[in-house]
């Protein structure tokens, strides 16, 4: 844990936050780059259908449902600074490979779909590092304020990395806009590089009996499924992933196939979504302490989303702005609760768990992912796109019904609460090791 000599108002003063924080940012607006450029490869280089894109969807997140459990188990027990930075090298390697292979006419549909599943590997790694290692660098009273201004950076990169994306995709094309991304990385591992902030020390096991895989998976995952607010919380975030997956990806193929809007205009209207996650990170401590961390989790997810019912009413000219309206209460709404629900895993959860802990919460929230992709490709080519949108967007506003109906709704504000401590061994030698009760 950082030093107690970091307050709350010495944030921005924190030199190894804003290092952790830069590359951050500079790295989301790469990776939005890439999440409007890689659908633009296949649509429009390698004339994909929407089940095809579907299916690339689907390879880019099922890493989350493949690996996201076991990374937890794994972070906890290594250096996760330098995770970080060998993830962020083989990402630069990775998505670079994609305007190297196009500019010697050696692309294919194959190659992305291995791009899109090896990049969602490292991405997995990666996220559930980070978070755990956002404490080592924070102190626990500043962790809403920080992750507050980790949601509006990567928001921002929403609004700049799609219509920057948008340039270089009319520059240089889908496929040489995606080098930008690579180049991100290669940022963002010399920001981890310059962090200097030990981490704490990891227990050893004891008595030589050192914790399988498998054990340490199950506790994240009793962990998550004891703590009623953590379990409602991957709930709606699972509900809610599998719903907003299919506007990700059929939005490319919506708009360029159904409006018959042109390619570098895409990521515009792409952007015009961010404003509300850019929005949300800012306003989020605000709102959490006039109106409740715990209330405006569900009032924004119950009420202040429903204008995304607009999306698939989106048509051509400026009623095309509809998606991007719909896209703000969204983004707005996931940000303003997702804020609050990270904030109370970070500080409610013991240092030595956390890394498995955010992995069980990640398996869960984002293995919905690859789910939502295939079946909005499945549906959009049996109903149609549009069709598959209104579905997408029901059961995407029905999300934060989860939130409504859980402990939340009694409470004024999520308590961040000191995490409990680990089991201590019992001093006397004979004790039985029933004495920590087992976990369910």
């Amino acid at each position: 844990m950082a030093d107690d000599s970091r307050t709350r108002s010495s944030i921005w003063h924190n030199r190894e936050f804003l290092l952790l924080w830069g590359g951050q940012t500079v790295s989301e607006m790469g990776t939005q780059i890439t999440v409007l450029a890689l659908p633009l490869v296949a649509v429009v280089l390698l004339e994909a259908s929407a089940f095809q894109v579907g299916l690339l969807a689907a390879a880019e997140t099922s890493a989350y449902l493949l690996v996201a459990l076991p990374a937890g188990a794994i972070v906890d027990r290594i250096a996760k600074r330098r995770l970080m930075i060998w993830c962020d090298l083989a990402q630069f390697a990775v998505i670079g490979s994609v305007p190297l292979a196009h500019a010697a006419g050696a692309l294919t549909l194959a190659q992305l779909y291995v791009v899109a599943l090896v990049s969602g590997v490292l991405s997995v790694f990666f996220s559930v590092a980070y978070q755990a290692y956002l404490p080592t660098v924070l102190h626990r009273d500043q962790l809403m304020d920080g992750n507050g201004k980790l949601a509006a950076s990567r928001s921002v990169a929403q609004i700049a990395g799609p219509s920057t994306g948008a340039g270089l995709v009319t520059l240089v094309g889908a496929a040489g806009a995606m080098a930008a991304d690579a180049f991100s990385f290669a940022f963002s591992a010399c920001s981890l590089s310059a962090i200097r902030t030990r981490e704490p020390r990891r227990p050893r096991p004891q008595a030589d009996r050192r914790p399988t895989l498998r054990s340490q998976i199950r506790e994240g995952l009793d962990y998550v499924f004891r703590d009623p607010i953590l379990r409602n919380s991957v709930a709606f975030n699972g509900t809610a992933n599998f719903f907003v997956i299919m506007v990700e990806t059929l939005g490319p193929v919506f708009l360029i196939r159904t409006l018959h809007l042109r390619p570098g205009l895409v990521g515009l209207v792409l952007a015009l979504g961010a404003v509300g996650g850019v929005t949300g990170g800012v306003a989020a401590r605000y709102l959490a302490l006039r109106i409740g961390s715990a209330r405006i989790s569900w009032i924004s997810m119950t009420v202040l989303s429903l204008p995304g019912l607009l999306i698939p009413l989106a048509g051509r000219g400026w009623w095309v702005l509809l998606f991007g309206i719909g896209w703000i209460s969204w983004t707005f709404s996931s940000t303003v609760a997702g804020i609050s629900l990270t904030s109370y895993r970070q500080a409610a959860c013991p240092p030595e768990m956390l890394g498995r802990v955010s992995a069980a919460a990640r398996w869960i929230t984002w293995g919905t992912l690859p789910l939502g992709g295939l079946a909005g490709g499945a549906l959009a080519t049996a109903f149609g796109v549009r069709t598959t949108l209104w579905i997408a967007v029901a059961g995407g506003c029905c999300a934060g019904l989860w939130l409504f109906f859980s402990p939340l709704r009694g409470m004024r504000d999520i308590p961040l609460k000191e995490p409990d401590p680990e089991p201590e061994p019992d001093p006397e030698p004979e004790a039985e090791p029933e004495a920590v009760p087992e976990k369910p």
